[in-house]
């Protein structure tokens, strides 16, 4: 490990799993103190604090509703009064595609995607960057997006403008934080082996299955797009922003294939 993180703070939601966790154990290997956010899975969390502190790094495990405006607002005061400031902000928390057309989607479960990936996202990188700007500039936003911002599937609507959402507010902030030192970038995993496809991951038959239509024939591991988000937080992107990062074994280029 090459410390490139050491001395910074990141903040990263939805760390009680799957990819949050694995970028929060990530970032600790390379020096970084972790907020812990999470909504319901206080073990998982706990679990990531340990981890954290296996590898030499402080932690703070803190319960928010990211969909929740004055929720958000306590986030970021916990995190702020524990560590004094943020220098990284992961927005990974998110809720999956529902699998109801549109025609029987019922509003609230539209306004539950909407609220916790979009709305979670633009509460977090505001007060995100009023931090930034008081301390004078500088820092990393990474909003974890999904290839489901370009490729639509039918009965994933809900997810689907959310996520084509975040990549324009990543593309909006590049502009608008570029003067201040602050790079924002988008991470757009594929399919990962998270809680999110506990499903196949617990049916080998069904996995196979599922991962057909992706070159490398196999979803990726959540270390795997950790990885990439720490050299979205380091200074080796510090010239890097407005970008989307896919990570997903080649399922983009496959698109189209053979039609």
């Amino acid at each position: 490990m090459t410390g490139i993180l050491e001395g910074k703070v990141a903040l990263i939601t939805g760390s009680d799993s799957g990819i949050g966790q694995a970028s929060a154990i990530e970032f600790a290997r390379e020096g970084a103190d972790v907020v812990i956010n999470y909504l319901h899975d206080k073990e998982g969390a706990e679990t990531t604090l340990a981890k954290i502190e296996d590898h030499g790094q402080r932690g703070l495990v803190v319960q928010a509703d990211i969909s929740d405006e004055e929720q958000v607002t306590g986030l970021f005061s916990q995190a702020v009064g524990h560590f004094r400031t943020v220098d990284i902000l992961m927005n990974n928390a998110g809720v999956d595609a529902s699998g109801k057309e549109v025609a029987d989607l019922p509003t609230e479960t539209w306004d539950r995607a909407i609220k916790t990936n979009l709305y979670g996202a633009f509460f977090c990188c505001r007060r995100f960057i009023n931090i930034r700007k008081d301390a004078g500039g500088g820092g990393k936003i990474i909003n974890v997006s999904s290839v489901h911002q370009d490729i639509p599937n039918a009965g994933g609507s809900d997810y689907d403008c959310s996520k084509g959402a975040i990549r324009s507010l990543t593309r909006t902030l590049a502009l608008e934080l570029a003067p201040h030192g602050i790079n924002v970038n988008n991470l757009g995993p594929g399919m990962v082996l998270t809680p999110f496809n506990q499903a196949a991951i617990d049916d080998p038959e069904l996995l196979d299955k599922q991962v057909q239509s992706i070159p490398m024939k196999r979803a990726a591991e959540p270390s795997e797009i950790a990885r990439l988000a720490v050299f979205l937080a380091s200074k080796d992107a510090d010239y890097v922003t407005g970008s989307d990062y896919f990570m997903d074994g080649g399922l983009m280029r496959n698109v189209g294939q053979g039609a």
